[in-house]
């Protein structure tokens, strides 16, 4: 919705400055007290801001200027093969039989809701450059994914209030720069009201989440869980765009949630 309207650099800036001012609040004795070990990992703190705060959403925004969402939607599905990528490169952790059978059986499901039934439809898709600057935030992501279960062990709001803030200070060369060269965004009801839900919703709450979960079940097992974001978007536009569901949904919905299910159950002992 708000691409072609906030220009890239913006939002991402302007949504992460946002989400910093939202949590500081209640994370300010959580950094008082952690910053002593904020300061001992300052380098993998840094990096994990520029690459899951700063790059991943900006290019994301960029991309979507230049593509479809369901385009970036069928690329998404592919994050937990890249999460695993990372975590093998990184970690040595190889997945799992049952880990990768899941993903595969959840990703089958995310084409099902995506092609409405119809795999035929694949053939169809064209792909363009935006779908590489994509490709190329999804790894970004994944990268972000894995390290950040080498973060210090700080709280979590410790966590996201440093990155958010970090991640939003290194944009500020490119928000310069694109206040010169891209035309303004219009400060209208839209667009405060997008600003406010990405500043929300997807960054302080969805983020918090995530990083929470990752911690208590790491990468691999987590990654799959993104097979679930065109199950809830799905459900939102019946809900709320009064869309009508139809057999394809539910035979896609039950492939995710089976997949995701055997993903990330915990291996036996």
């Amino acid at each position: 919705m708000a691409a072609g309207h906030i220009p890239p650099v913006t939002l991402s800036f302007l949504r992460w400055s946002l989400a910093f001012l939202i949590v500081l609040p209640f994370a300010w004795k959580h950094l008082v007290r952690d910053w002593s070990a904020i300061r001992g990992r300052l380098g993998i703190m840094i990096v994990l801001s520029i690459t899951g705060i700063g790059a991943f959403n900006t290019l994301q925004y960029w991309a979507l200027e230049h593509t479809q969402a369901l385009n970036t939607l069928l690329l998404q599905s592919a994050g937990p093969l890249v999460v695993a990528v990372w975590s093998l490169a990184l970690l040595g952790i190889r997945l799992t039989l049952a880990q990768a059978a899941g993903i595969m059986l959840s990703m089958a499901g995310v084409l099902v809701i995506l092609m409405h039934g119809d795999l035929t439809k694949l053939s169809n898709i064209e792909f363009n450059r935006g779908d590489l600057i994509f490709l190329i935030a999804l790894a970004i992501f994944g990268l972000y994914s894995v390290l950040s279960l080498k973060r210090p062990a700080i709280h979590g709001l410790s966590f996201v209030a440093f990155t958010f803030g970090a991640g939003a200070a290194c944009l500020i060369p490119l928000f310069i720069w694109e206040l010169f060269t891209r035309p303004l965004m219009r400060i209208d009801t839209a667009n405060l009201l997008s600003l406010f839900y990405v500043a929300l919703f997807p960054s302080t709450i969805a983020y918090l989440c995530f990083n929470r979960g990752v911690q208590l079940i790491g990468a691999n097992r987590a990654a799959p869980f993104f097979h679930v974001v065109p199950v809830f978007g799905t459900i939102m536009s019946i809900v709320f765009l009064g869309e009508h569901p139809q057999a394809f949904h539910f035979i896609g919905f039950a492939l995710v949630l089976t997949g995701v299910f055997v993903a990330s159950r915990k291996a036996s002992a």
